[in-house]
Formats: structure tokens, sequence, C-alpha cells
């Protein structure tokens, strides 16, 4: 592969990479990935089919599953194929436009689930601050409406993204060092021209950065009202309500936080780590997801085992 020039790409295409000093194993490796890949499809399917087809859970907490799950199901198709394409065909290569288009993919689908978060966090905010009036503040054609303005949010300002990383000046290898385009990483290859590393940076701090802003402060008031009630079996049931989100809340920044940090300033830490956190940023939340809102959730329990029980 030949190198860049000062203002495009002279290559036709990147090579991803699997995980460092394991190709003789990636067969083996594929089986759990494989057996992940399939749990969230179908996890994330299920919920979806079951909400959709229940009127009874036509309600705003179940909305905000279907569209938690919808998101986690296209975090999925965009990455886990390029995954198994590596460790079943050793499929390393790929061409400008897939890993523009899988940039604005993934981006925008995670600057929407944060959104999806935050609404969570309101709904929770709501039913134990103000449970009187949460059925007249959280009608559907406002979740509708929100949902609409927060989706369009994401394409908006990750729509520009692709195109300023096409034109950015580049004069390293083209290897990636992870198995999917990811922003943090294409960075390391670039030369001195920072501005879509501002860009990408600034629509993190107003999305996602402003999200769990966002959430961190509603859990503040959700934590001042549950600990002035005065019933402990009311006190607990409060809490336990928010169990499931704050997982989720915790699977999705966690991972994220740590592996900006880590291409930000671990230039010493090894390869595998940051592969291996990068693994768990994509695969582990629409993994774990369905399946703990499905325990979580009495009313969706007993709906998925009634159609199954069928």
């Amino acid at each position: 592969m030949s190198s860049v020039n000062d203002t495009k790409f002279k290559f036709a295409v990147f090579l991803l990479t699997g995980i460092p000093g394991q190709g003789d194993i990636y067969l083996w490796i594929s089986v759990p990935f494989c057996f992940m890949y399939v749990i969230s499809i179908v996890g994330n399917s299920v919920i979806l089919f079951i909400i959709k087809t229940d009127p009874s859970l036509h309600e705003p907490m179940y909305i905000f599953f279907s569209m938690l799950a919808v998101t986690d199901f296209g975090l999925s198709m965009a990455t886990m194929q390029m995954i198994l394409g590596i460790f079943w065909f050793d499929s390393r290569e790929i061409s400008l436009d897939t890993c523009f288009a899988q940039l604005f993919f993934i981006n925008m689908l995670q600057c929407i689930e944060s959104s999806v978060l935050l609404l969570m966090a309101f709904d929770r905010f709501i039913a134990i601050c103000n449970p009187l009036r949460c059925a007249s503040i959280l009608t559907l054609p406002r979740i509708a409406n929100m949902g609409l303005v927060f989706v369009l949010r994401g394409v908006v300002l990750i729509f520009p993204l692709p195109f300023l990383v096409k034109w950015f000046r580049y004069c390293r290898a083209n290897v990636l060092s992870h198995s999917y385009w990811l922003h943090q990483d294409v960075m390391k290859m670039a030369c001195a021209n920072i501005t879509v590393n501002i860009y990408g940076l600034s629509v993190a701090l107003l999305t996602m950065g402003l999200d769990f802003l966002l959430i961190f402060l509603s859990y503040v008031l959700i934590l001042k009202t549950v600990l002035s009630i005065a019933s402990s079996t009311e006190y607990l049931m409060a809490l336990n309500s928010c169990v499931s989100h704050l997982c989720a809340v915790v699977l999705f920044y966690v991972p994220e936080i740590g592996l900006a940090l880590i291409h930000r300033f671990g230039n010493s830490s090894s390869h595998f780590l940051q592969v291996l956190l990068g693994y768990v940023y994509m695969m582990i939340q629409p993994l774990i997801n369905p399946v703990m809102y499905s325990v979580k959730s009495k009313h969706l329990r007993a709906r998925i085992i009634r159609a199954f029980v069928k």
C-alpha cells in the first residue's frame, strides 16, 4: 500500500486487525463471538416483536426499551459481520466507502443510544419524583416527537464527519488497530491538521457528554427524592426500578470513556488491551441489554414466556 499525500488518501483500502497473536485459533475464538452475535440479534428482535404486537406494552417504558433494542440491533449489524469475517475468512481489507459508511452508522447509532438512555433517565425521574403527572407528561405523541428530535440530532451532527474524514490529511500506515472503523483509531494516522478531531470532539461533548451530565443530574434528583421516602419497602422499590437503566448507562459510557482515554493517553498500554476493550465497547451492551430488561421487567418477561409457551 502506498502512502498518502497532503490532501487525501492514496491507498484504496484499510486493513482491519483481529486479536493480536491469536491468528491460529481464530476459528475457536469465533464461536463465542458468533454466539453473542446471534443472542443479541435474536434477543433484540424478540423484544421488538413482543412490544409491537402487544398493545398492553405500548407504554413509555417499553417504548424506550424498543428504541434501545433498535440501536443495539443496528450496532451489532454494523460491526459483527466484519469481525466474524476476519475470524472465519481472514477478510481484513475494507474499502474507503465502506469505512466512511461504517463511521457514520456507528457514531450515529451511539449518539442515538445515548439520547435513548437520557430519555429513559427522564422517564425514571418523572415516575419517581412526580408519579401523578407521569401519564400526562410522557404521552405517546410526545415520546415520538422527542425520539424524532434526537434521531435528527444524531443524523445532522454525524453526517458531516465522514466527509471531513475523507478530506483529512494522513501520512501514516493504513492498518487499523481494531476490527472495525473507530474514530479515535483513525485520528492516530492523521497529520498536523486537527479540524476533524476538533469537530468530532465537539460533537461528542454536545451529544454524549451533555446526555451523560443530564443523566447524572436526573439521578441526583432521584436519589434526593428516594432518600425522603419513609417506607423502606417503597425506598427499595424505587431503587429497584432504576437498576436496569443504571446498568445500561454503565455498560454504555464506561467502555466508551475507557477506550477514548486509552487512545488519547495510553500510548504505553498493550495493544491487546485496546482491542479487548474495543470488543467490549461494541458487543457487550447489545448482548446484555435485552437479557437484562427481559429479566428485570416482570410484564415483558411474562409476555415473552407466554409467546414461547404458545
